[in-house]
């Protein structure tokens, strides 16, 4: 199994674990905590792919590209 992908499983688990301890210590249910630790990783990859986004535009801005203030389509 490559190296990459045995890493990005373990960060995986770790996600995962801690977000249901965290969610499992606020709530003290079992079911409330694993559908938050499901869930917020799914969340958290959307916010991700438009953060992502906003960087990209930031550095066409930063390199002259775009005019400040353009909207552009990403």
């Amino acid at each position: 199994m490559p190296r990459d992908l045995i890493k990005t499983l373990t960060y995986l688990s770790i996600h995962l674990t801690v977000g249901f301890t965290v969610a499992y210590a606020f709530t003290g249910s079992v079911s409330l905590a694993g559908g938050i630790a499901l869930i917020e990783p799914c969340i958290n990859a959307v916010a991700f792919f438009f953060h992502e986004k906003a960087w990209q535009r930031a550095d066409r801005v930063a390199a002259g590209a775009l005019p400040h203030g353009t909207v552009a389509r990403a």
